[in-house]
């Protein structure tokens, strides 16, 4: 019992000494490790002998051809001025037929024949007028043939000169009747039927006229001609991107139904307007359509592509991200590390494109930057 209560204070003693000696060996590698950089500010220095440099890979930052690429979705839509919807400008009852889905048009292809009677109307009044604007010009004729041989006189040829004159102006109105139904004056006949002409030349796409079917004057579009050689894609950009898009930017339509083929495309204009919606700009690619694979409606995916330019592009393992901001370390030739903010732009596989923030021939962190970002 004496023994082991005389031991006690020496092994309080041993114990002290091994809490010590382990306090020390745990504050040694965090001394070492200070000493492996010195940082100030957003500068770093390794000295020669640091392990960190080991760790580090580099380039030199240079300049190479790049075109910049941008995906969004489209839809498919008909040129404006390549599609017409077919409505009777009056009412009438269709009496004829010649429109069938697929047919060929020109802009004076008959489509159907339809009894109106406005036109009707319209027919009546042509051929009063017309006859009327006969009788004066008979009459003009014949006053100044009295006129000629001295037994007639000047105020009835002023009148006969006057009343030729209006019934003529009626007259041209009357055709000018005519012509608004699209039919030909010249060979008019009365109470002849009013044949409705494709406006366009293209291709018939809808029908839907019925052989005596009563058409209304406010009635929808009973068939529709369009030309689809060439067709629109309507793409969305959103307003952060527009300022990459040009016109004659050359594009790429790629269709879900359609894999594997890729149809190329230029833009034709670009909205002036906002979506407030969306917030995103309403841009129109034309593509060629000879063999109408694209259709009014598809959706596809439009991949815009700008004109080549030089680029300064690095691997994505070079960039670090701190407070949603992008940054490289560039190095010097006496051994500093900076922190600098960068602008990225668009991916091409493992590499990106840099907007700002470098320039041609720096030396930069390309891989291992993170232990860098651990020192500070």
């Amino acid at each position: 019992m004496k023994l082991k209560n005389n031991s006690q204070p020496y092994l309080a003693a041993i114990a002290v000494i091994i809490i010590g000696l382990t306090a020390s060996c745990k504050h040694q590698p965090a001394k070492e490790a200070a000493a492996e950089y010195t940082l100030k500010g957003d500068v770093i220095t390794l000295p020669e002998h640091s392990v960190l440099k080991g760790k580090l890979k580099y380039i030199t930052v240079d300049t190479e051809p790049y075109q910049m690429q941008m995906l969004t979705a489209g839809t498919v839509r008909a040129i404006p001025t390549q599609y017409a919807e077919i409505a009777p400008p009056f009412q009438g009852r269709v009496t004829k037929s010649f429109i069938k889905l697929g047919m060929k048009t020109t802009a004076e292809t008959p489509l159907f024949e339809i009894s109106s009677p406005d036109f009707i109307a319209a027919q009546k009044v042509f051929f009063q007028e017309k006859s009327q604007m006969q009788q004066a010009e008979r009459t003009l004729k014949r006053q100044k043939d009295l006129m000629a041989n001295g037994v007639g006189t000047q105020k009835d040829l002023e009148e006969a000169q006057t009343a030729y004159d209006v019934e003529k102006k009626e007259f041209e109105n009357a055709v000018i009747g005519i012509k608004i139904f699209k039919a030909n004056p010249e060979k008019l006949s009365l109470g002849q039927a009013l044949v409705v002409h494709a406006p366009i030349t293209g291709e018939v796409i809808e029908n839907k006229v019925v052989l005596g079917q009563f058409i209304k004057d406010d009635a929808a579009s009973v068939a529709t001609v369009a030309n689809l050689n060439k067709v629109w894609v309507s793409g969305q950009v959103k307003e952060k991107d527009i300022r990459y898009i040009h016109e004659k930017d050359e594009c790429e339509i790629e269709v879900a139904a359609l894999p594997g083929k890729t149809i190329r495309g230029k833009v034709y204009h670009v909205n002036e307007v906002v979506d407030e919606d969306t917030r995103s700009v309403q841009v129109l690619i034309e593509c060629d359509n000879n063999d109408h694979m694209l259709k009014p409606g598809m959706y596809v995916s439009v991949n815009f592509i700008d004109a080549p330019a030089s680029a300064i592009i690095v691997p994505l393992k070079a960039i670090l991200q701190m407070n949603d901001a992008n940054f490289v370390f560039i190095v010097t030739p006496d051994g500093k590390y900076i922190k600098r903010k960068v602008e990225t732009g668009g991916t091409e596989k493992d590499r990106v494109v840099i907007k700002s923030g470098l320039a041609k021939g720096e030396k930069i962190v390309s891989e291992g930057g993170f232990y860098l970002l651990e020192a500070k």
